[in-house]
Parts: structure tokens; C-alpha cells; sequence
């Protein structure tokens, strides 16, 4: 039997957000994953969504998640209202409160992070201090996801190619 391609995201050519192509890929039990756009932001505001709550979700509310913007301490507060809500429409359950970290690895732009240095090394790849500054936070914070044990790591070369790395 021939295994059917899963059409692509909602996200996919979606205007004002940053979704990346290796995000396609990314499916469990059938159910797209969260786009790291997303999570990004989930761990802004300091909630936990799971995957089995995120398929709940309809596609437009989905979309929303990834285009409101996280500028002010209003929009976050906003941004954590709006999908706490959500979860408790879909499941009749609290959201999961994340510790928010003040400065996460991925905003340091004048370290690169151990985990991601030790993950290079182990695919015997480099990345300067300035190739890691120049990535957007979004992609500093993909890579980060993509490198932590226990992750499925198959989408970290991906990415690292995606983002232009492998280049001299």
C-alpha cells in the first residue's frame, strides 16, 4: 500500500510569521506538530500546550496563535488569555503553567549554547559567533529544541541546512 503525503499546513506560505520548511515533516500519531513559531511563544507566556490539545484546535484559531504579536507585556498577557482559553474550550481543563525563563539561552547572542556547540560537534559541523547572531530568535530557538536529548533529532541537520549553515 502506497503511504499518502499529508497535504501542508495551514501555515505553510502564511504571511507574517516565520514557519520553516523542516516543519512539514514534523507529524506525530498522524497530528501535525506545534510550529515552532508557536512554542516560541508558549514559552513566553509560560504555557504548556499539548499536541493532543493543539489538534483540537480549529485552523484559524491555530493561525492566530502564530501571528499575534509578543512586543508588549499587554500582547503577552493577551497572547497567554487568549490560549488558556482555548484550552479550556477544547478540553474543559487549566492550562499547564511553564516557569518563564528571563533570559533563555536562545537570546544570548554572545554565547553559543553549550547543547548546540556539543550537538555540532557531534554531526562534526562548526557555527561562528556570528552566524549564530545573525539567525532570527526563532531559528536560534529551533535549533535549541531541535538539539535537547530526547528530542527527535532528525530535523536538526534539516534545519542547520534550512538556515543557510553549511555554507563556508
Amino acid at each position: 500500500m502506497m503511504k499518502t503525503k499529508p497535504s501542508p499546513s495551514e501555515f505553510k506560505n502564511l504571511r507574517g510569521i516565520e514557519y520553516f520548511q523542516f516543519e512539514e515533516d514534523f507529524m506525530e500519531e498522524n497530528i501535525r506538530c506545534i510550529p515552532m513559531i508557536v512554542r516560541l511563544k508558549m514559552d513566553e507566556t509560560g504555557i504548556k500546550l499539548k499536541l493532543s490539545e493543539w489538534s483540537k484546535f480549529h485552523p484559524d484559531e491555530r493561525i492566530q496563535l502564530a501571528l499575534l504579536p509578543l512586543i508588549t507585556p499587554q500582547d503577552k498577557l493577551n497572547y497567554k488569555h487568549f490560549l488558556t482559553g482555548l484550552i479550556s474550550k477544547y478540553t474543559r481543563n487549566e492550562a499547564t503553567a511553564l516557569d518563564i525563563d528571563p533570559m533563555p539561552a536562545w537570546r544570548n547572542l554572545q554565547n553559543i549554547p553549550l547543547i548546540l556547540r556539543e550537538k555540532l560537534a557531534e554531526l562534526h559541523l562548526n557555527m561562528s559567533i556570528r552566524q549564530w547572531q545573525h539567525l532570527s530568535d526563532t531559528q536560534r530557538f529551533a535549533l535549541l529544541k531541535l538539539c535537547r536529548p530526547g528530542h527527535e533529532n532528525k530535523n536538526f541537520p534539516i534545519a542547520i541546512a534550512e538556515f543557510g549553515l553549511l555554507k563556508g
